[in-house]
């Protein structure tokens, strides 16, 4: 039995959710040469110099040689007389983030939004403002994943009153209050997830949603040491590999497959698991807003099944109008409001639900 594109694109089955994990790592790759204006983004190894806070943390008296901005920031957090200089630095890296914007032609990350459905969550760790600005620029045409972030967002507020989260200055719908701008978690070894109210809620949702997903992704997020908190808290929501022989994982990453399926073996069952070098080379990717039935039937039906790649050179106009002909059969099916299995949520606020009503707009 074989199922062609034509057919994959009509046939809406999967309400359960797919969810994409990003890391630095995605962030990395869907910018190799900076924003729209050439601002690179750093990484740990080149932090300092990437931000230009060399003669900042020079009067300091640290005592590591590593030039790695996680040990850096890890020794000023632990001095209670660094305090001034540790608000600074959180500063700088604040606003470093703050301005940086995404560049006009489509990246990685408009591609990322446009292949999966409202069903759809991604949850990510990174502190950039590009995949907001994609969901903001792509989100009045189509209906689009919902979002989690776990270390907070340079470019996402929140309702203090629990009504809804958006763009950082601006306002909530409900209370007419400005949204209150979302902490930014630091790289120290303990991270107080439960401390903060924003960022706890996050996880609460993430805990929940890791229960109903058929299929997982993580791009870019290589589960550093650094944040041993975070992954115990994936491992506890995930549960036992044994309980878990009908889910996939997927792991986008340029790292060899050995050491990444040794980081993630807690996460996988038997052979139930890929690994891509390339986005591109996902199942995302070649099964955009279709990842669920895709799965369906290559996996649980033992059917054949030819890939459907998106357009990776169109522009936006182009682009538009060839996932125009996916949102169609979903919007005729009145996919949002009757997918079996989609994920409600239990947790009283969940300001994810809300994100899209001022991201969009």
């Amino acid at each position: 039995m074989e199922v062609s594109i034509e057919q994959e694109i009509n046939q809406i089955e999967v309400g359960k959710p797919h969810l994409v994990i990003l890391g630095a790592g995605a962030s990395y790759a869907a910018f190799p040469n900076g924003d729209k204006n050439g601002k690179i983004l750093p990484l740990m190894n080149n932090f300092v110099e990437t931000l230009g806070i060399e003669k900042l943390i020079e009067g300091a008296k640290i005592k590591t040689t590593s030039n790695n901005f996680e040990d850096i920031y890890s020794e000023i957090h632990k001095n209670p007389e660094l305090e001034s200089l540790r608000k600074e630095l959180e500063n700088e890296v604040y606003n470093y983030f703050q301005n940086m914007e995404i560049p006009d032609e489509p990246t990685i990350y408009d591609h990322l939004v446009l292949s999966l459905r409202n069903k759809d969550f991604i949850a990510t760790f990174n502190w950039d403002p590009f995949l907001v600005q994609a969901i903001q620029r792509n989100g009045k045409r189509f209906k689009l994943p919902r979002v989690l972030f776990l270390h907070g967002n340079v470019e996402v507020g929140y309702c203090e009153n629990g009504h809804m989260m958006g763009n950082n200055g601006g306002f909530c719908h409900e209370c007419d209050q400005p949204l209150t701008p979302t902490n930014i978690l630091y790289p120290v070894s303990e991270k107080n997830y439960h401390l903060d109210e924003f960022i706890s809620r996050q996880w609460a949702t993430l805990e929940d949603l890791l229960k109903h997903v058929f299929m997982v992704t993580v791009f870019g997020y290589g589960a550093p040491v650094s944040d041993t908190r975070a992954v115990e808290l994936l491992k506890k929501a995930w549960g036992s590999t044994d309980s878990r022989n009908l889910e996939e994982f997927e792991i986008i990453d340029v790292r060899d497959e050995d050491d990444l399926t040794s980081t993630w073996s807690p996460f996988i069952h038997s052979h139930h698991y890929r690994v891509e070098n390339s986005f591109y080379n996902s199942w995302i990717a070649n099964h955009p807003r279709r990842s669920g039935e895709a799965y369906l039937n290559q996996f649980m039906n033992a059917m054949f099944i030819d890939n459907n790649p998106l357009p990776k050179d169109a522009d936006f106009q182009q682009l538009w109008e060839w996932y125009d002909k996916l949102q169609a059969v979903e919007d005729e099916k009145n996919i949002t409001n009757s997918s079996s299995g989609q994920f409600k949520g239990t947790h009283p606020i969940l300001m994810v639900n809300s994100i899209l009503k001022t991201l969009n707009h």
